[in-house]
């Protein structure tokens, strides 16, 4: 049973958390604010957090600092507000590895936990989170788990095989559970960037929806087309020149 921290100044919001995730099974511990939630955390080392981003006193941004000081691997999941999609970028770029918003729907919470439970199985067991292979004119970069500081030698060595197999097509499959963050999004626009001086057509599909408004927040949708299914990228594919 995985051990699960929540931090939010709203009271009510932590007991509709406790209920959610005691009915998920998790083994729940909530906390009122930042200072509060770092003692917890320090004490009980849960796998998941989640903490509100504005609270009196220390605010989420803080907390995941001093979290991820802590333990880089724990999987902390940001709640903003509706439209505060800068800071939900200020929060990747500080290694959160999800978000989601408030008020909170149980669709947007279950899928974050989803993502959030398959990172650390993937983390566990030591998968490999980054593969590419070629199909004829095309080559497929397939991306799982928590794209970082720490996969950018990864991503340069997929470019690396790519360029040689000098394919005028890129398809990027992101998983369900793929998370990125400020690091992993700097080199992918690096190699997009690339792709567009070599004249190469690039489609990523299959983000989470709260990742695909961060990538057009921050220009990735003027170096490369996001659709929402492989199906309709491959259709898309097939009317690009070779």
């Amino acid at each position: 049973m995985r051990k699960i921290l929540v931090i939010d100044d709203e009271k009510p919001t932590l007991s509709m958390f406790r209920l959610f995730l005691n009915a998920y099974g998790f083994t729940v511990f909530t906390a009122e604010n930042g200072e509060e939630g770092l003692v917890v955390f320090k004490k009980e080392q849960p796998a998941i957090v989640i903490t509100d981003i504005k609270m009196p006193g220390m605010d989420g941004l803080e907390v995941l600092k001093r979290i991820k000081e802590i333990n880089p691997l724990a999987e902390v999941i940001i709640i903003t507000g509706h439209g505060d999609l800068d800071l939900a970028i200020r929060a990747l770029n500080m290694d959160a590895t999800d978000f989601i918003n408030k008020p909170i729907q149980k669709a947007a919470l279950d899928q974050a936990l989803r993502r959030a439970e398959e990172r650390l199985i993937m983390a566990e067991n030591e998968e490999r989170e980054i593969s590419w292979v070629q199909e004829d004119d095309m080559a497929c970069i397939d991306i799982r788990g928590n794209v970082n500081a720490a996969s950018e030698p990864v991503l340069l060595e997929a470019y690396g095989h790519i360029s040689a197999w000098n394919v005028p097509k890129i398809l990027f499959r992101f998983n369900e559970n793929a998370s990125i963050n400020g690091a992993g999004i700097a080199v992918l626009i690096q190699l997009l960037t690339e792709s567009k001086q070599r004249g190469q057509s690039v489609i990523l599909t299959g983000l989470a929806e709260n990742f695909r408004k961060v990538f057009e927040m921050v220009g990735v949708t003027k170096l490369a087309r996001i659709v929402h299914d492989e199906a309709e990228a491959r259709s898309v594919l097939s009317g690009m020149p070779v």
